[in-house]
C-alpha cells in the first residue's frame, strides 16, 4: 500500500514553497507514495495571512532593521514557545482541521508555522503521521524548533550538533543538505547550455538574481558590473519585478547600440530554468537564501554575496559559504563590482571557489530526505 505524504510549506519566501515542490517530485518519483503538497498560509485567517506574507516583503523594503531586530530578538530557543503557539493555534484552525481529516502517514514541513502545529497535533495524539522537519537554511533559528518532531533534516554538521545541544536525539537529526529541484542533480555541459541560451559559449558569464520578490539590489549591480568594461557577459534576472525588467531591458538596448562596450547584457525575467542559468555561468552575484545558495552549490556555481536581508539566517548562509571557501562577501555596494572585477582577475582562485561549491553541493537532498521519510513511517498506525 501507498504511504501517504502531504507536505505543507509556507509562501511567506519563495524557499519553503520550492523545497516544499523539490520534495514533492522527490516523493512522487518513488512510486510508492501518494504525494500532496500544499501552502500552509491557506488555511490560516485571513488577517495572519497578510502578516505571514504581505506584511513580511513590506517590512523587507521599508524597514529591514526592524525586521532584523525582531529576528535577532526572538532566536532563542523555548522561550517564547508558549505564547508563539498559542496565537498560532488560534489563526490555523482551518490547517488543524485538515491535518486531523487527512491523517497521512507522513507530514512533511518546510516552514516553522506548520510544523509547529503538526507537532503539537501529535502530542495530543490527535495526529499519528510520523512528523518530519525540513530546515531550509544553513542554520537553525529558534522558530524552527518545536516539539513532536521524529526526523529534524538539516544542512549541514553544526545545524545538527546545535540540535543535539539543546536535547534533540542525535538519531532524529539527518544531515541531508536542503531540497532543491531534481535538475540541479542532472550533469550539464556548460559550453553546451550556453550555445542553447544563445549566449557567448566562451565568455566569462556572470549571474545576477533578484530572487523570488526582486529583493536584491540587482539593477544596481548590473550597472556598477557594466561599468567596469570588462569582456564579459552578464545574465540579469529579474524575476515576477515586471517594472524591473523593463528598465533592465532598456538599459541592455542602449548598451548594446553602444558597439565600443566589451561587455554584454541579457536580461531574463521569470524562469523555471535557474538550473541551466547557473550550468551556463562562472559566478552568482545574490542573496544568501538558502535554497538559492544549495541550487548554486549544487551547480558548483561560487557566489559574491550581496544584499543580505536583515536578520541572522541569510547572515549566517553567506558566513558558512565563505568559511568553505565557495563565496566572497559584498558588504558595500559601491565597491561590490570592484571586488567581483577583482575576483575575475584570478582565475585560479575563481577555480578554488568553484571546486569548494561543489564539495558542499547537495543536489539529491530531495531524494534523499523523501527515502528517509519512508523507512521512517515503516509501522505507522493512522489515528482514529
Amino acid at each position: 500500500m501507498k504511504r501517504r505524504v502531504l507536505i505543507l510549506s509556507a509562501s511567506s519566501g519563495e524557499g519553503h514553497v520550492r523545497a516544499g515542490k523539490a520534495l514533492e517530485k522527490a516523493f512522487a518519483a518513488r512510486g510508492d507514495c501518494d504525494v500532496e503538497h500544499i501552502n500552509a498560509l491557506d488555511y490560516t485567517s485571513k488577517s495572519f495571512q497578510k502578516i505571514y506574507d504581505d506584511a513580511y516583503i513590506a517590512m523587507v523594503r521599508r524597514a529591514p532593521g526592524v525586521l532584523g531586530w525582531f529576528f535577532q530578538h526572538i532566536d532563542q530557543p523555548w522561550r517564547h514557545e508558549r505564547r508563539r503557539l498559542a496565537f498560532d493555534r488560534l489563526n490555523t484552525r482551518p490547517m488543524v482541521r485538515l491535518l486531523k481529516r487527512v491523517q497521512p502517514d507522513i507530514c512533511v514541513t518546510t516552514h516553522f508555522l506548520p510544523a509547529e502545529i503538526a507537532g503539537w497535533l501529535k502530542l495530543k495524539g490527535k495526529l499519528a503521521a510520523r512528523h518530519a522537519v525540513v530546515v531550509t537554511d544553513f542554520d537553525v533559528h529558534a522558530m524552527w524548533i518545536c516539539r513532536g518532531v521524529d526526523r529534524y533534516f538539516v544542512a549541514r554538521e553544526e545545524a545538527a550538533e546545535y540540535l543535539v545541544q539543546l536535547g534533540q536525539p542525535r538519531e532524529s537529526v539527518s544531515v541531508t543538505g536542503i531540497p532543491i529541484d531534481s535538475a540541479f542533480a542532472e550533469a550539464k555541459d556548460a559550453r553546451a547550455i550556453r550555445v542553447k541560451m544563445g549566449l557567448d559559449p566562451c565568455a566569462i558569464t556572470i549571474l545576477v538574481a533578484a530572487g523570488g520578490h526582486a529583493l536584491a539590489p540587482v539593477e544596481k549591480m548590473v550597472k556598477s558590473l557594466l561599468e567596469l568594461d570588462r569582456p564579459c557577459q552578464i545574465v540579469a534576472i529579474t524575476g515576477k519585478a515586471v517594472q524591473i525588467r523593463q528598465r533592465m531591458e532598456k538599459l541592455a538596448a542602449a548598451w548594446g547600440a553602444d558597439r565600443g562596450h566589451r561587455a554584454r547584457l541579457r536580461v531574463v525575467g521569470y524562469t523555471q530554468e535557474m538550473d541551466q542559468w547557473m550550468a551556463a555561468s562562472d559566478l552568482l552575484v545574490g542573496k544568501a537564501g538558502g535554497l538559492t545558495v544549495s541550487e548554486a552549490m549544487a551547480s558548483g556555481l561560487p557566489m559574491a554575496i550581496v544584499g543580505v536581508l536583515p536578520g541572522p539566517q541569510e547572515d549566517r548562509n553567506a558566513e558558512h559559504l565563505i568559511e568553505c571557501g565557495a563565496a566572497i562577501r559584498c558588504h558595500e555596494l559601491t565597491t561590490a563590482a570592484w571586488k567581483i572585477g577583482k575576483l575575475l582577475d584570478d582565475p585560479s582562485r575563481l577555480g578554488a571557489m568553484r571546486e569548494a561549491a561543489k564539495r558542499i553541493g547537495r543536489p539529491r537532498a530531495a531524494f534523499d530526505i523523501a527515502a528517509e521519510c519512508v523507512e521512517l513511517a515503516a509501522g505507522t498506525k493512522r489515528a482514529g
